[in-house]
């Protein structure tokens, strides 16, 4: 039982000549205090809100239907940026179309980060609208994976995505034969 000592010793000088008696000490028992801790202490893990895993917002295509003619949308390539993740955290990406990039967008190396894929997609973001001349048509970024890629990769082009507020981009599997060739480049 855990309790408190008021340190009264009860008694008197040692040559004194009246007789004290002997006061005991007083005690408090504090089992009861102990207890409540525990039970606020349960309440509170109990009833706080830990953080929550947050998620990114991924718009999905519908199912297709096999009936249906596919229709291949027309984009303007000066609102385009390619992506081409490969192997060992390695990036290439261009601006426009591979056979004719847009100035200053030939296929170019990058990395991860701020001071790499991330400077090149905020200097876009802010000059393809002045470019279009509506700021309703920003930029496209069209993203591709290579099978050597990691998942962590395309989570953190995902999170650049984000963080440069990129109204539009996709995710496209379809690496065509001359992207081939700079992923092989790219790999080597």
């Amino acid at each position: 039982m855990a309790e408190l000592n008021t340190g009264d010793s009860g008694g008197g000088k040692k040559g004194s000549k009246k007789v004290r008696s002997k006061k005991s000490n007083a005690k408090v028992d504090l089992t009861a205090m102990v207890d409540l801790a525990f039970l606020l202490i349960t309440f509170f893990m109990l009833t706080t809100s830990l953080s929550k895993p947050q998620s990114m917002d991924l718009g999905l295509p519908d199912k297709e239907d096999k009936d249906e003619p596919q229709t291949d949308i027309k984009v303007d390539q000066r609102r385009t940026v390619t992506i081409i993740m490969g192997k060992d955290n390695k990036i290439k990406w261009f601006h426009g179309l591979l056979e004719s990039p847009e100035p200053g967008g030939a296929p170019t190396d990058a990395v991860y980060g701020k001071n790499g894929i991330r400077k090149e997609i905020l200097k876009r973001v802010a000059s393809i609208p002045q470019v279009t001349g509506d700021k309703k048509k920003g930029m496209i970024v069209i993203i591709k994976p290579t099978k050597k890629a990691t998942y962590r990769n395309l989570v953190d082009i995902l999170d650049e995505m984000a963080i440069c507020d990129v109204p539009t981009y996709a995710i496209v599997n379809d690496i065509t034969p001359e992207e081939q060739k700079l992923v092989d480049a790219m790999n080597k």
